[in-house]
């Protein structure tokens, strides 16, 4: 059987970001069958065509610039391509079209689960994080958390929300230029902690409670610091953390597990807040399928994951909103006004604009357990599968001028489930949705209508990768002319 002829198009190049506004991806639908396949029927495909052979500079250049390349990867071979990389699971496959990505998603996970034991976050939340577990354990989990996540509860965080935010916007100060992922940090680690662990301001906190809040804040910073990066770089696949990644971590495991012991002695001697609704407490009368209690190590892993996924990508989200905006003015004006007058449904279209062309989590990864045929293509089984969501996001069939920012594209209508997944899908969806554009909602509108910000001319921030996130380069930097 001969090959088939691969198709080319001119696409964005490696600067995808700074695409201009009337710029093709190249990417349109020409074969979206998808699916599991038998045996005798995967021999039949040729397999996706390879664009990067192993290397260590490939695969650096891979981990640095993972976007630029499946743009510049996508225009010469199409919407399947395969990466061998150093250090890697083994096969890695790309796939972007949105029937591919729908069968993988949707699939049962007993074949094709989540790549989580390969995640870069699996030494970090541990293997007993929701993030990282599957199947009935996985299940179990997402049903022990779903009700602190659940629109009810999120509806009762509002207020918090919005003290914390306006707290921070009370700070900022008028021709200052800021980091907006900083401010919306220290918002959404409020938040986060208040959900997971009950944490409040006041002066009722026990110090065990108040060294976790320390603890949480420096262990956010040393994620970010080079050395903490290239420690986790080097922790990648490993099962526990070792070396400068495991002492960087030691400070909040040690206070995360003073705060387990100090909430089950009280409520084991009868002194516990039985009106608690926060997850530590839900964790603690939580009872294995033989009875017994989770396990401090394994309340721990759950923690630990919440913090990490429960607050950086919705405070980058919203830096990638006020990035895109400040480079729009008559965009940023609109939005301005419309914040001003509560029409809500104008923020919305921008929150919803800014993770279409901006995702956080650019992409979403399963491990297909038998062979899977994407269009002309197959892949084996137990190739690691990628859906770029990024490159979804950017479909000329799906969204036209896809490189422009048009929250006009939102006004009055949803995206199709299918094509658009900021938030992953199917059973691995996140958890905390709900919360994260209650947050979004909260902090974009209350800085629109208290912070009059600057327009700017300034090229537009490169996207960098971090573990499995796609942050702005300088977090969002821009300046208030004036703060009401």
């Amino acid at each position: 059987m001969s090959a088939p002829t691969m198709r080319s198009h001119s696409g964005p190049g490696r600067a995808w970001f700074a695409a201009a506004s009337d710029a093709r991806s190249g990417l349109l639908t020409l074969d979206g069958e998808a699916g599991p396949l038998v045996a005798d029927d995967a021999r039949d495909l040729p397999r996706a065509p390879l664009a990067r052979a192993a290397s260590l500079w490939r695969t650096i250049d891979f981990a640095r610039n993972e976007t630029d390349l499946m743009f510049a990867d996508a225009a010469r071979l199409g919407d399947v391509v395969a990466y061998d990389l150093v250090g890697g699971p083994g096969a890695i496959v790309t796939i972007s079209d949105p029937g591919h990505i729908r069968s993988i998603v949707t699939a049962a996970p007993e074949i094709a689960p989540s790549a989580t034991r390969h995640s870069l976050l699996r030494p970090i939340v541990g293997g007993d994080s929701v993030l990282t577990t599957l199947g009935e354990q996985h299940r179990r989990q997402r049903a022990r958390l779903m009700p602190a996540f659940h629109r009810s509860a999120v509806a009762d965080c509002r207020g918090h929300i919005e003290r914390a935010c306006g707290e921070r916007i009370d700070r900022w100060r008028p021709g200052s230029e800021v980091a907006v992922a900083g401010i919306a940090e220290e918002i959404t680690l409020d938040v986060i902690t208040r959900v997971a662990f009950g944490l409040t301001d006041d002066a009722s906190s026990t110090p065990a409670e108040r060294a976790l809040r320390v603890a949480v804040r420096r262990s956010m910073r040393f994620s970010t610091t080079r050395i903490g990066v290239a420690a986790q770089l080097r922790n990648a696949r490993r099962e526990e953390a070792t070396g400068i990644l495991a002492l960087g971590l030691a400070p909040l495991d040690r206070a995360v597990h003073r705060l387990i012991a100090e909430r089950r002695s009280l409520d084991d001697s009868g002194h516990g807040d039985t009106d608690r609704d926060d997850v530590l407490s839900v964790l603690l009368t939580a009872r294995t399928p033989d009875g017994a209690r989770l396990s401090d190590s394994e309340i721990r892993d759950e923690l630990v994951g919440l913090l990490l996924a429960g607050h950086e990508t919705t405070a980058h989200t919203t830096a990638w909103v006020f990035e895109r905006l400040t480079r729009h003015p008559r965009m940023l004006a609109d939005a301005r006004d419309a914040a001003r007058a509560g029409e809500r449904d104008v923020v919305d279209a921008v929150i919803t604009e800014t993770m279409r062309c901006r995702p956080v989590v650019p992409s979403i990864a399963r491990e297909v357990l038998r062979p899977w045929k994407f269009g002309r293509f197959r892949v084996d089984a137990g190739t690691v599968v990628i859906a770029s969501t990024i490159l979804l996001h950017h479909r000329d069939d799906l969204y036209p001028q896809p490189f422009a920012f048009r929250p006009e594209r939102f006004l009055g209508t949803r995206p199709s489930p299918h094509a658009f997944l900021p938030f992953g899908g199917g059973n691995r969806r996140c958890l905390g949705a709900h919360l994260a554009m209650a947050e979004l909602d909260i902090i974009v509108t209350e800085v629109l209508r208290r912070v009059d910000l600057e327009a700017t001319d300034r090229a537009p921030e490169r996207p960098r990768h971090r573990n499995v996130t796609m942050i702005p380069a300088d977090g969002g930097r821009v300046r208030a002319r004036a703060v009401h």
